[in-house]
């Protein structure tokens, strides 16, 4: 096990440079700049796949009993995971009660105190034999964070790259280099984030891994939501999962670095740690607030999954394929997402929506039913019925974000919407126009720029407001300090005051049909990156989502107007006591300059 996730505690961070180098990329473009170095060939990748008889578990079990004590109507059931103690205690008892196998699929795990202490648990959890598979995206497997691959050659843990970068780990300056070179490549990542534990319950939504996403970093926090899911819809995530981690895309640790060569960066590291130590006048031991955090992850306990507020409830998931990621040489590959499923699988469409003989829990809402034809597990394709048979031709959708697309189509009254980086194109500002044109409220909440941490995906958001205002879209933008919105939307506490930064990806169509996942309503989401994404019905779901969505427009939140027809005004939040804004609020004059300057120089699907 790294010593670095045992005794550092890095800071964490997002994919900012991403997007900021998706501006600079315009210019690098207009050199011709090629790409550098080359990955490996003949990879071997053994093939394997999720548990195949998973309610043999004592997990299988437990949800078993769960649906025989409920008198369940559907066999699987979902819990919202709202507050960082929620998520991390989550994913704590997945690995405390798994037996056999553990599959996590991240865009990020950093280095940092809170990975380091579920990284150790799932080094035991190894230790006593459980399989555990790890499949991460390379964006953030650089410097400090390289050390999370050193898990790749522990006994009984397998862990593989996805659309490696090449070009070396222990250098920022140079990863960033050569991912400036290969900007086809760096554009095109792995977004999805799954937590699943022997093929019966998983965790899925917008969460990576690391302090600043349970609410334990400093200087700022990102505000998340995952959900829960137990019983068969988990095989469908499993199944995503394996199209990922057998695909050709995927690179064992083993075959782009070493365990030594990983030895010899971390002691650079540790060598240069010794020496800001050394030329700074602060004491090397942790100060109050870092102890503080440190003692609020090592005392957090795995949740009793008894004690959860656990809905039954009819769901499909949405899943980009892994050929949306093109290969090297390649263009993107249309169509990434409407593959078949694998052969004998049963159609998750099916199973949630055929009922138990017995039930206590609500029936799905009558206009908003999962008709069982149509849906093919891990891809985009899915069918919802609204108060007439669709055919399943109508709704087929090539990604995750098409298929939210499709969803809006169908709406009657409301669609609530949180995406944390919300840059529509045209076909989603036709939604949008569409929706508000039948008299549904559209409600979409995103980040300001001072709580942005990608501060280029505001501005391309920003040149689409007044468009969205006219149309009847209510814009929200969440403010940057607010412990009420970490407290309507996370109910978490981190160490003292910090910035909070939204990153939860949330929709809700009239209440009833509540998608939960990765994706952003952008165009990188709907172009480059791969998704997934759960989509519950019901009413119960729905209704706690949105009681805490609409808090935080309230609290937490200012609402974006458009005056006169031509000027923007930003009305402060109930009771916070700020005065209305006639500018980006919270922001020096600088950072608005500077994104006027340099906003119109990347194209919308680079941000």
């Amino acid at each position: 096990m790294p010593a670095a996730l045992l005794d550092q505690s890095a800071p964490s961070s997002r994919a900012r440079g991403l997007r900021w180098r998706g501006m600079l990329s315009v210019l690098l473009l207009s050199f011709g700049l090629n790409a550098c170095g080359s990955l490996p060939q003949n990879v071997d990748r053994p093939v394997s796949y999720a548990l195949e008889q998973p309610a043999q578990t004592a997990l299988g079990q437990w949800v078993r009993d769960r649906h025989a004590a409920d008198k369940a109507r559907y066999p699987s059931a979902f819990t919202l995971l709202s507050g960082a103690p929620a998520a991390y205690g989550g994913r704590l008892a997945l690995i405390e009660g798994a037996q056999k196998t553990l599959d996590l699929q991240y865009y990020a795990i950093h280095a940092d105190t809170s990975s380091g202490r579920l990284l150790r648990e799932l080094v035991a959890a190894a230790e006593r034999g459980v399989r555990v598979r790890i499949l991460l995206d390379d964006f953030h497997s650089v410097g400090t964070n390289a050390q999370v691959l050193r898990l790749g050659f522990v006994p009984n843990i397998e862990m593989r790259l996805f659309n490696p970068l090449v070009g070396p780990r222990n250098s920022t300056v140079g990863r960033i280099f050569s991912t400036l070179t290969d900007i086809h490549r760096a554009q095109q990542r792995m977004h999805n984030k799954l937590f699943i534990a022997d093929n019966v319950i998983g965790i899925a939504g917008g969460r990576n891994l690391g302090d600043a996403y349970f609410d334990q970093h400093e200087s700022g926090n990102f505000i998340d939501l995952d959900v829960m899911a137990a019983g068969p819809i988990v095989r469908d995530l499993s199944r995503s999962f394996d199209s990922y981690w057998n695909d050709q895309r995927a690179y064992p640790v083993s075959s782009l670095i070493s365990r030594e060569k990983l030895e010899r960066m971390e002691s650079a590291e540790q060598a240069k740690t010794r020496e800001a130590v050394q030329a700074s006048a602060a004491p090397a031991a942790p100060d109050s607030a870092s102890a503080q955090h440190s003692r609020t992850i090592w005392d957090q306990k795995p949740m009793d999954l008894n004690q959860a507020p656990w809905v039954w409830a009819p769901a499909v998931v949405l899943a980009d394929e892994p050929t949306k990621i093109a290969l090297e040489g390649e263009g993107p590959t249309p169509g990434a997402a409407t593959g078949a499923a694998a052969p004998g699988t049963a159609n998750a469409a099916t199973r949630e929506a055929s009922p138990s003989p017995a039930t206590t829990e609500e029936p799905a809402p009558a206009a908003l039913p999962l008709e069982p034809p149509g849906l093919r597990p891990g891809t985009g394709t899915m069918a919802v019925r609204q108060g007439a048979s669709i055919a399943p031709a109508e709704l087929q959708a090539e990604t995750v974000v098409d298929g939210l697309l499709t969803m809006m189509g169908r709406a009657r009254q409301d669609l609530l919407i949180v995406s944390p980086y919300f840059v529509p194109g045209e076909d989603m500002k036709q939604a949008f126009a569409k929706a508000t044109q039948r008299g549904v409220r559209v409600r979409v909440l995103t980040n300001s720029l001072a709580s942005n941490d990608a501060p280029a995906a505001h501005a391309g958001y920003a040149r689409h407001r007044k468009e969205l205002l006219a149309m009847g879209v209510q814009l929200y933008e969440m403010r940057s300090e607010s412990a009420d919105l970490r407290n309507s939307l996370s109910s978490g506490s981190g160490p003292g005051a910090s910035r909070a930064m939204l990153h939860s990806k949330v929709l809700i169509l009239d209440g009833s049909l509540v998608a939960i996942g990765s994706m952003n309503l952008d165009l990188r989401s709907q172009l480059h990156n791969t998704e997934i994404a759960l989509l519950i019905a019901s009413p119960s779901v729905g209704r706690v989502a949105t009681e805490n969505i609409e808090a935080a427009l309230t609290q937490s939140a200012w609402k974006v107007e458009l005056v006169d027809g031509k000027r923007l005004l930003w009305r402060a939040p109930q009771g916070s006591g700020l005065e209305d804004a006639h500018n980006e609020p919270d922001v020096s004059l600088p950072m608005r300059w500077l994104l006027q300057l340099l906003g119109p120089l990347a194209p919308d699907h680079l941000l």
